[in-house]
């Protein structure tokens, strides 16, 4: 089996005028590597990345850099509409020192499959670092297919890893049996909290996901259980995970709930989302606290 990760797409700290708080990010990128993740993402989906100017999202990338300093990985998320500002963006990370970049393909307008081809084949052509693949079908209306991802391997040595956010995990085992006989080095995570065990099992490396924001020493027991093959471990995790899964239910979005469900941690930050998320009420923050309390007794 492969060497396990779990990755936390790392949440945006903004102040109440919706700019970024460097300081408040720091306070909880040290929260997650104290308790044990194996590495972060910065301005993925949970980092709220379409809602940050370009300059804030270039001094956030150096704060990153300078305070993860390599004792974790990096990945700088740097999807954007704008080609030319990805793909600026994507080698700005890269030479601050980030160890890779993930890109999430354009939204509004779906592409045929040459064209999605196209995007992510002339980015790594552009992009002088290690790429990471963002399929989200859900959110930009496409597929990445595997055989999309077999061809841009064969052209793209950069092209190091896949995070697939896909319910089905019959689509991830696709990819995997798909790619790894070629590039048995492929690096695939799943995008949901509670496929962690199952892609490990059809020869995945783990997860990135986002209720890692508020409990990353959970999924950091789940990497060790997996990678010590303990399996009664696993099935426990597996369960406790799955209880936590229940917060998505309690807010239309999920980042306001992790905000609230950090701060109900003891982490000092603010609860501020961009718009038009809305803060979570009391009555949903009761209902955090239940979930939060049932979690840390199974843990």
């Amino acid at each position: 089996m492969n060497k396990a990760r779990y990755y936390c797409p790392s949440i945006t700290v903004f102040d109440e005028d919706c700019n970024v708080d460097i300081e408040g990010c720091k306070k909880h990128w040290e929260f997650l590597i104290e308790k044990g993740i194996s590495g972060i993402i910065v301005m993925g989906s949970a980092g709220e990345f379409w809602a940050i100017p370009a300059d804030q999202k270039k001094a956030l990338i150096d704060a990153a850099v300078e305070t993860i300093n390599h004792r974790v990985p990096l990945i700088i998320g740097t999807g954007n509409h704008n080609y030319k500002d990805m793909i600026a963006l994507s080698n700005y990370a890269i030479d601050k020192g980030a160890d890779g970049i993930i890109i999430v393909g354009t939204t509004y307008f779906a592409p045929d499959a040459a064209g999605i081809e196209q995007y992510f084949g002339k980015a790594a052509d552009q992009i002088h670092g290690d790429i990471y693949i963002y399929n989200f079908p859900g959110v930009t209306g496409y597929d990445v297919s595997p055989q999309i991802t077999l061809n841009l391997l064969r052209k793209h040595k950069n092209i190091v890893g896949y995070k697939d956010t896909v319910r089905d995990m019959n689509h991830t085992r696709e990819l995997l049996n798909t790619v790894l006989p070629e590039f048995p080095e492929f690096i695939c995570f799943s995008g949901y909290d509670d496929n962690f065990a199952h892609n490990m099992l059809c020869g995945g490396r783990g997860g990135i996901s986002g209720l890692s924001n508020l409990y990353p020493e959970i999924f950091a027991a789940w990497v060790d259980a997996a990678n010590s093959s303990d399996a009664e471990a696993m099935y426990k995790l597996q369960r406790v995970v799955n209880r936590m899964c229940d917060l998505y239910a309690v807010h239309t979005n999920f980042m306001p709930m992790v905000k609230k469900g950090l701060q109900l941690r003891g982490l000092d930050i603010n609860d501020k989302c961009s718009e038009p998320f809305q803060r979570v009420t009391d009555t949903q923050t009761e209902a955090i606290k239940t979930i939060m309390a049932d979690v840390e007794a199974m843990f």
